[in-house]
């Protein structure tokens, strides 16, 4: 496990508390899990992710990430519809791993509040929220 100051949390993402990151992209946004939910739950196995058109609300389920070590829920940070999933994860989810803001992205949004992007946190404001 890393230490919190190993951590790699880009200063140009929002984070949720419930470790998901998001890049504001134009009208839509990116989304995935942080280096720190990656490290947390190990070598990741599988990725479920919900089907394209379908919408959830801020703090939803939209799908589920499993681990050597535990199944985690996938929380929305915003509420949305999906607009595009990352189909690489389906063959080779181990990318969530080694590439968290890259190629291990999990869903693109439409939002449907962009103001909830301002209750979203800065890195500084996880990184505290992490250190307790």
């Amino acid at each position: 496990m890393k230490e919190i100051d190993e951590l790699n949390l880009p200063e140009d993402l929002k984070y949720a508390e419930d470790h998901e990151w998001v890049r504001q992209n134009g009208d839509k946004v990116v989304i995935g899990i942080n280096d720190y939910a990656q490290d947390q739950l190990g070598d990741i196995v599988f990725v479920e992710l919900p089907p394209v058109g379908e919408s959830f609300e801020k703090g939803a389920e939209f799908g589920t990430v499993e681990s050597v070590k535990a199944v985690s829920e996938l929380i929305m940070p915003l509420s949305g519809e999906i607009l595009a999933i990352n189909t690489q994860l389906e063959d080779a989810p181990e990318l969530v791993n080694q590439s968290p803001y890259a190629d291990g992205w999990m869903i693109e949004i439409k939002p449907s509040d962009p103001s909830e992007l301002d209750a979203l946190l800065t890195r500084d404001a996880y990184l505290a929220m992490l250190k307790g």
